[in-house]
């Protein structure tokens, strides 16, 4: 008889609670048990018989797909929920009735393009580190920028001990006491931009994402959201379906 079990991550991320990488954090910090018992990394369940919660409350499977744009502001942090009482995109979808999670991240001080869904294995797709999806932030620093510092960032600055992937950058605009540049990234290690200017002597004034894979923010005021068109959709999903491995 065939089996009928599935990876519990998987599960997680069909249901819609989050992608397989949030969903894995989940449960190796014990907040999924399945039929009353602490989950670990690594176990399979039978959908149709075992009882899963996530942090006490039952993992319902959802079938209608949501696909959307949000122009995060700054001042909120990239989660659905916070101990710290900060403000959540969450707060900015209330709205919508199916139960969605941020794909990737924006940290609280940067704003821009954020795509929202309830489709974990979208949201898997597009986040993999072997996706390599294309990024482009317009980000304004103090100060002049000369070609040193441009071609040092562009090229690789390590973080962590490990040299990022070599990026585009240019400049978009010159001021008196700020520069404003173009990064177009093809990884998303955490606070990565900000930390390539860092590198390099760089302060950050502002930095906002504009474009992911092709799908531009536009004219999206701040703090609001859409569903993503057709056109868009088939290109994330096409892109993300030929880098599946």
């Amino acid at each position: 008889m065939k089996s009928n079990k599935i990876r519990l991550q998987k599960h997680l991320s069909v249901c819609g609670v989050a992608s397989r990488r949030k969903a894995e954090e989940l449960i190796a910090a014990g907040k999924v048990k399945v039929n009353g018992h602490v989950a670990h990394i690594g176990d399979s369940i039978d959908p149709k018989r075992d009882k899963v919660t996530v942090k006490g409350k039952p993992v319902i499977a959802t079938t209608e797909k949501v696909y959307i744009m949000l122009h995060k502001p700054r001042g909120f942090v990239t989660t659905m929920s916070d101990e710290k009482d900060r403000k959540c995109v969450a707060d900015l979808i209330k709205d919508i009735p199916q139960k969605l999670f941020p794909v990737g991240r924006l940290d609280k001080n940067s704003e821009g393009l954020l795509f929202m869904t309830n489709d974990g294995d979208f949201a898997n797709k597009l986040t993999h580190p072997s996706s390599h999806v294309n990024k482009t932030y317009r980000v304004t620093v103090a100060g002049e920028v000369d070609d040193e510092k441009i071609v040092k960032m562009s090229t690789g600055i390590v973080l962590d001990g490990v040299k990022t992937l070599p990026c585009d950058v240019f400049v978009a605009e010159r001021k008196p006491d700020r520069t404003v540049l173009i990064f177009i990234i093809h990884e998303g290690r955490n606070r990565q931009i900000r930390r390539m200017c860092e590198a390099v002597k760089l302060e950050v004034l502002r930095l906002k994402r504009t474009e992911i894979a092709g799908v531009k923010l536009g004219m999206l005021g701040q703090g609001k959201w859409r569903n993503l068109n057709e056109k868009e959709l088939h290109r994330l999903t096409s892109i993300s379906s030929s880098k599946e491995q």
